[in-house]
């Protein structure tokens, strides 16, 4: 799949797919202790999309993985922050690939957001809502408590927000302005995932990407040009 690809029919959750599949993912990697690296990496971020960061027990790390006993601390002997660290910042990298493909070939910023709904929808659905953000939830429950972790997620979040910035600046936006406003997408889609888990549709998500669609493709006002 091309970038210029991801806008003719092709289902939401499959666009992502080169991203997040395990499988892909885990045969480019030849080393076998990179191999196992990997699979804790992919088993722990899985782990806590579907239980959260504090349900996520390193022994169910391990087994989900098919990772020898003992292997967890040699390949992460600071432990779980560790292991949840690197969760995050594949879980950031995925989705900037996606959201940096989906800017860079967009005609709009309407396009991307629609897009970026709608694989996020398919992943909810296809889920029955039961896998959400893991940047939000290790957010939630360890950013007051882990500055590693808090420092991880927020980098998450920066990393999405730059393709955004650049795109809205390729429009004609002050960079500035465009900071503030790919900022204010990328919080907005995160409360809307959470509010779609809640209500189980994905209302919330269609809404946020229609409105602030419809307000971002407006063009640039008078004084950022000048």
């Amino acid at each position: 799949m091309h970038a210029g690809d991801v806008h003719h029919g092709e289902p939401g959750p499959l666009r992502l797919q080169k991203y997040i599949d395990r499988s892909i993912l885990l045969s480019m990697v030849t080393d076998k202790g990179a191999r196992t690296t990997a699979r804790l990496v992919e088993s722990m971020l899985e782990l806590i999309q579907d239980r959260g960061y504090s349900g996520t027990g390193l022994n169910t790390v391990v087994e989900h993985a098919g990772a020898p006993k003992g292997s967890l601390y040699f390949h992460f002997p600071e432990g779980k922050e560790a292991l949840g660290e690197k969760a995050v910042e594949l879980a950031a990298g995925h989705f900037h690939s996606l959201v940096a493909e989906l800017a860079a070939d967009a005609a709009s910023p309407g396009d991307v957001l629609r897009h970026v709904a709608d694989v996020l929808a398919g992943i909810l659905s296809d889920n029955d809502y039961r896998l959400g953000c893991p940047v939000s939830v290790v957010t939630l429950e360890m950013g007051a408590h882990s500055e590693r972790l808090r420092t991880a997620c927020a980098a998450a979040f920066e990393s999405w927000i730059g393709p955004m910035t650049d795109h809205l600046v390729g429009r004609g936006h002050a960079r500035e302005t465009a900071r503030a406003m790919a900022m204010t997408v990328v919080s907005t889609l995160e409360g809307a995932v959470i509010m779609s888990r809640a209500r189980r549709d994905v209302a919330a998500l269609r809404n946020a990407a229609l409105v602030l669609g419809a307000l971002l493709d407006q063009p640039p006002a008078a004084e950022e040009t000048s």
